[in-house]
């Protein structure tokens, strides 16, 4: 298809002498491959990993210059995948989109056929973003546990409760009967999270003084967490019998502590959540289900919403635990 404009803005990360800049640019367009698609972008998010690779971390991207943004939705302009038609709505999240590939902090992406999922009919653009890769995580994790506990077998507790991940997974929890127990280490935001649909809120540190001792006393019947260690292990040491505990983040700790005792005489699941590899049948369970019987009445109020000239500020205030909710960004304004 032939492009109205040969080129469009994207929001470059540059090395120069180990420092990283960021600034917008005027890209070019390149030829689509086979089974690859062009999305004009309408909206895009903010998650962590793009607030490393706008910051120069090689674990998440190892060439520069880059264009983070691991999220996007927008409408396909040209396709060499019969399966994809121009004029479809779709999400790309995850796979490699905005790590080693420009992600969506640009008014178009490139990408292979094989990561698109259609929108679903009951979601706009911009609730899709709200959601995006935190969305589609705290889903997985919901699916996760409510396969393993269900609301009247007690309380669940979800860590990070003020970021991304956590606040969708309590909003998502709490509309489908379940009571939630926030944890956060921000005591200021606890209207915040009432708001969002917990009960009752644990300050982090409750959480990581707990006594250092194999199991501890039975709390909750699941878990949410978000962050990883010494909250992960203590989420699990005082998990009720036959309870379920998801990870997927370590943003605290990479490392776990722990004996099997949760495990063998409790008989504790902990369940790993990978979303950026997740099979595609269930990426699209998902997205249904957050499209409809899922979806938090209160959605919009998890969102901020900047441009491509705000991301800057936003990542430094991310890179310092200053954010709350999720931040998208429009890419027609």
């Amino acid at each position: 298809m032939k492009q109205v404009n040969s080129t469009f803005k994207a929001f470059r990360v540059e090395e120069a002498d180990g420092n990283y800049n960021c600034s917008i640019k005027d890209m070019a367009f390149s030829p689509l491959e086979q089974d690859e698609i062009r999305v004009k972008v309408h909206y895009s998010s903010l998650n962590y990993k793009d607030a490393l690779s706008a910051s120069g971390n090689k674990g998440v991207t190892r060439n520069f210059p880059h264009t983070p943004g691991i999220d996007a939705v927008g409408i396909i302009e040209d396709s060499t995948d019969s399966k994809w038609n121009i004029g479809d709505q779709v999400i790309v999240t995850s796979y490699d989109l905005g790590m080693n590939t420009d992600g969506g902090f640009a008014e178009y992406i490139q990408v292979p056929s094989a990561w698109a999922v259609k929108l679903p009919e009951q979601l706009s653009m911009k609730d899709a973003m709200i959601y995006g890769t935190a969305g589609l995580t705290a889903g997985m994790s919901v699916l996760r546990l409510t396969e393993l506990v269900k609301p009247e077998n007690g309380n669940i507790v979800v860590s990070g409760a003020t970021g991304g991940v956590g606040g969708l997974s309590i909003s998502i929890l709490s509309k489908l009967g379940y009571t939630v127990v926030a944890v956060t280490g921000k005591a200021s935001e606890q209207d915040f999270l009432f708001g969002l649909g917990a009960k009752e809120i644990l300050l982090r540190n409750e959480i990581e003084n707990m006594a250092n001792k194999p199991l501890l006393k039975p709390l909750f019947a699941g878990g949410i967490d978000t962050v990883g260690g010494v909250i992960l292990e203590n989420i699990i040491k005082t998990t009720n019998p036959m309870g379920a505990v998801t990870c997927c983040g370590n943003v605290a700790s990479h490392k776990l502590e722990l004996t099997v005792f949760p495990f063998i005489l409790r008989g504790i699941t902990l369940v790993g959540i990978d979303s950026q590899n997740s099979k595609m049948k269930d990426r699209t369970k998902v997205w249904e289900k957050l499209a409809n019987d899922w979806k938090p009445e209160q959605l919009e109020r998890t969102a901020n919403e900047v441009t491509l000239e705000g991301l800057n500020e936003n990542i430094q205030l991310m890179l310092k635990g200053q954010l709350k909710g999720r931040t998208i960004v429009n890419l027609e304004a």
